[in-house]
């Protein structure tokens, strides 16, 4: 399938529906700096920063967003995640691109085409070869940093292993990148307890902070030097993501017996699991208020489902899920006791069901204040960062919410291309705000609203991390 014509569809005013979009975007939002405060980018590649040289590696290697796709349209696993060369992948994504259409991969697909390439072109079969060779020579003499400042990205905060040596983000920072690229601590591995790998984990962690971890007390030691020394190379952001959360009362005396049994190689019941993890997230929350910290929490996602695949490939192999669970008491429970001791760090929650737009909205408000906007809802995430999900993210917060103090959109990619999708939002954003400013339900204040657009757009989240320090 093809479309007849190969002309794009990318225009100046892509999304703008009233003059008053248009303006808004054009004259305020367009040139605004990027801080993307949460991706999956390999400081080890930014820190090599050699020439990307390929668009099938930039676009398909870990893209679980296409690599859904592309099984969807029928394509075998060898040209997804197997050995074929790049640029048969990269055929085989161009015939998948036409039955995207609809699917906000077809929208920025192109978006990075002509913001990068300056391709005005549909991908597809008859303009695969073409778009391939263009691309690829332009990429044979751009590095992540000249893909950094392309797109005036000021920030960019990678997602870190507390085991990691920030070796790389050592090397940019010595190298003096015109863009800030700082770690996230992510403790997801400690999480786990019953996970097969969490002894050999905790192993690890011993070596690293060089003293033996043989209870809760040295436990939570070495998490804090862990926490210490990333702190001291930049980092400013936590992150946890987790399919919900688990909040059981505790005492420090049952999670000191629960954590030895683990240690000694038992099994765990249920409940003890539950009790440990409780302890962990509370003991994490107050080091992050301790040292200014933002926590995030990505809540609601399956993961790995399908398990032929995830024997083939591993981890991460694009077979994720929107998951039931309601996490309304689970934060209550948590939020509230972290407030009630005056320990509550700035924070941002991410939903993955839609169905909880509204829970996650107003549980935010809850725990507001000292800051503006200091408990943040965050932008529509995963399998709802499209048009449709944004907007309704957008339509949420202003209803039950501040979307004045909203700081925006992030991109969550593993893609030194994916930066145009802070210009999606920036375009859905103002064609909202622009449409109700033509039909009247707020004032037709182009300058007010411009400042709105900004302040969401960068001047919120440059305020609200803590970079600078």
């Amino acid at each position: 399938m093809e479309f007849k014509s190969d002309k794009g569809f990318i225009t100046e005013d892509f999304l703008l529906e009233t003059t008053a979009a248009k303006r808004l975007y054009h004259e305020y939002a367009k040139h605004m700096p990027i801080i993307d405060y949460h991706n999956h980018l390999s400081p080890e590649k930014i820190a090599a920063n050699l020439p990307v040289n390929n668009i099938a590696d930039a676009w398909l290697a870990g893209d679980h967003y296409k690599w859904r796709a592309m099984r969807a349209n029928g394509v075998e696993e060898k040209f997804i995640s197997g050995n074929a060369s790049n640029e048969e992948k990269f055929k085989k994504w161009a015939e998948t691109v036409p039955y995207t259409v609809k699917n906000p991969l077809f929208h920025w697909t192109h978006l990075e085409l002509k913001s990068y390439f300056k391709i005005d072109k549909i991908l597809q079969p008859s303009t695969a070869s073409e778009i391939y060779v263009s691309a690829n020579e332009i990429l044979s003499k751009t590095t992540p940093e000249d893909l950094f400042q392309a797109m005036k990205v000021e920030v960019v905060c990678t997602t870190d292993d507390p085991l990691d040596s920030l070796e790389h983000h050592q090397k940019i920072s010595e190298r003096a990148f015109k863009t800030k690229v700082l770690p996230t601590f992510r403790p997801d591995k400690l999480y786990f307890i019953e996970d097969q790998n969490f002894l050999n984990y905790i192993a690890r962690l011993s070596e690293t902070v060089n003293g033996e971890i043989k209870d809760l007390k040295s436990l939570l030691e070495s998490i804090e030097k862990r926490v210490t020394f990333f702190h001291k190379n930049g980092c400013r952001i936590s992150d946890f993501g987790l399919g919900n959360l688990d909040v059981e009362d505790f005492t420090d005396n049952e999670v000191d017996y629960i954590l030895k049994k683990r240690l000694q190689k038992k099994e765990l019941l249920p409940i003890e699991i539950q009790k440990y993890r409780s302890c962990l997230l509370l003991a994490l929350a107050k080091m992050y208020h301790k040292y200014d910290w933002v926590q995030q929490y990505h809540l609601g996602a399956i993961r790995d489902t399908n398990q032929r695949l995830k024997n083939l490939i591993g981890a991460d192999a694009g077979c994720d899920s929107i998951g039931e669970n309601v996490a309304a008491t689970a934060m209550v429970k948590f939020f509230g006791t972290l407030d009630l001791e005056e320990k509550l760090a700035k924070t941002i929650t991410y939903n993955l069901n839609p169905s909880q737009n509204e829970v996650f909205a107003t549980m935010m408000g809850n725990y507001a204040g000292d800051v503006p906007g200091k408990m943040q809802w965050g932008s529509a995430w995963w399998f709802l960062d499209q048009q449709d999900g944004m907007e309704k993210q957008i339509t949420t917060l202003s209803n039950l919410g501040l979307l004045s103090r909203f700081i925006g959109m992030l991109t969550d990619s593993r893609s030194f291309l994916s930066f145009p999708r802070h210009e999606y939002f920036r375009r859905i954003l103002c064609n909202v705000i622009g449409n109700d400013m033509e039909h009247g339900s707020v004032p037709n204040d182009p300058e007010f609203f411009g400042k709105l657009v900004q302040n969401i757009c960068y001047y919120n989240a440059k305020n609200y991390f803590s970079f600078e320090n």
